[in-house]
């Protein structure tokens, strides 16, 4: 799950992650105001999407005045923000941040996330933060430093040399920066985060050290301990078939393509989506229906490919375990019945009750084409799509 850049510094401020002073504000009443409290400019307005460039877009603006505060958060405020985060079709911004200024000296970088590959936490840091941190790690990966941390130990004060030697951090700096960073390991851990990440981390003129943006993102199956975070979500900022694949405890992500998918389980839905473009075509959709769905959880996720309009046929692919292939069957029939399916269906079926299955759907009278197996299934539907 991610949040707004305004609720990762609320998040930061709990676990006394130095920040600048500031306020979020949803009119341009509330930016002005905002900005008024602060005690001085100038201040910086900042567009609140779930998604990074957004300097870039034209998503942050300095003012210097109350009048300039009006007019920038005006002109961010409605505004369809688009990023390389966004796509084309960029996001509507809702709300600003508006933040006081500061005596700026250098722009670094920070990250902390889960590598599954080692088994342990990595910290990323580069002194070449800011905008162009993409540019930086295709170009001169060398100037990133990683550092990893055993879950099993912890972070120790060794890896905050490391990471703070990496960044050239003059002495003054070093202890605010320990401080920083071993508050900021506390919350990626205790929060459950998938990442974390400051970009810039800014040095002042004076020292200090603090997180001038935030982003953190948070692992999805550990939100049942954290309920204050769920607060955070902003449904706005989600699709709105994600959104409602989720209120009926399906795994939906829409994607671009045409050809609709379902099927049971994470690693075999990447794997029909695989052998769909291979065989030419495109996937409009991750869904992952479960081992345990029911006929209802079917008909719902029937009902969400279909909504999606670039769908011009769907395929089927189960393998049946926990989820029998005659429940699955069942499911579709009253799928196509209740929600008139109006595009060609490919189904291929194997495992539990897989005769039983066929012959519930050669039954139904539907217009069904059934497949040997997934090769020739993503064959078939690829065709029909072209």
């Amino acid at each position: 799950m991610k949040i707004h850049e305004y609720q990762a510094k609320e998040l930061f401020g709990r676990f006394d992650v130095p920040i600048p002073t500031g306020r979020a504000a949803f009119s341009v009443e509330e930016a002005a105001t905002a900005a008024e409290d602060l005690g001085g400019y100038p201040v910086v307005v900042k567009a609140q999407i779930h998604a990074g460039g957004r300097g870039k877009g034209g998503g942050v603006k300095l003012a210097r005045s109350r009048e300039e505060v009006a007019t920038v958060a005006g002109e961010i405020l409605g505004m369809t923000l688009v990023t390389h985060q966004t796509g084309p079709e960029g996001r509507l911004v809702k709300k600003v941040l508006v933040e006081q200024g500061l005596d700026i000296a250098k722009e670094l970088y920070l990250s902390l996330l889960p590598d599954r590959g080692s088994a342990k936490y990595l910290i990323m840091a580069s002194e070449a933060g800011g905008m162009d941190i993409e540019t930086v790690a295709a170009e001169t990966p060398e100037k990133i430093v990683k550092v990893w941390v055993d879950p099993l130990i912890g972070l120790q004060s060794f890896h905050v040399r490391e990471v703070g030697f990496g960044l050239n951090l003059p002495a003054a700096a070093m202890k605010p920066f320990t401080k920083l960073l071993t508050n900021l390991f506390r919350l990626f851990v205790e929060l459950d985060c998938s990442l974390v990440e400051i970009n810039p981390l800014v040095l002042t003129a004076d020292d200090r050290v603090l997180a001038l943006d935030a982003k953190v993102n948070f692992d999805d199956n550990a939100l049942y301990r954290h309920k204050d975070i769920l607060d955070f979500r902003d449904l706005d900022e989600e699709d709105p078939l994600e959104v409602e694949a989720s209120a009926h405890h399906l795994n939906y992500i829409k994607l671009d393509g045409n050809v609709g998918n379902m099927v049971n389980g994470a690693g075999l839905a990447m794997a029909t989506m695989d052998i769909i473009k291979r065989a030419g075509a495109s996937p409009a959709n991750f869904l992952d229906v479960g081992g345990g769905a029911s006929a209802e959880m079917v008909e719902n996720g029937f009902r969400i490919i279909l909504s999606d309009p670039n769908v011009s046929g769907i395929l089927i692919n189960i393998f049946g375990g926990i989820l029998r292939c005659d429940v699955l069957a069942q499911g579709v029939v009253e799928a196509a019945r209740k929600t008139c399916i109006n595009v060609p269906v490919v189904v291929r079926m194997e495992g539990t009750n897989v005769e039983e299955g066929r012959h519930i759907l050669a039954e139904s009278g539907l217009d069904l084409t059934s497949a040997v197996d997934l090769k020739d299934a993503a064959t078939k539907v690829a065709a029909i799509v072209k």
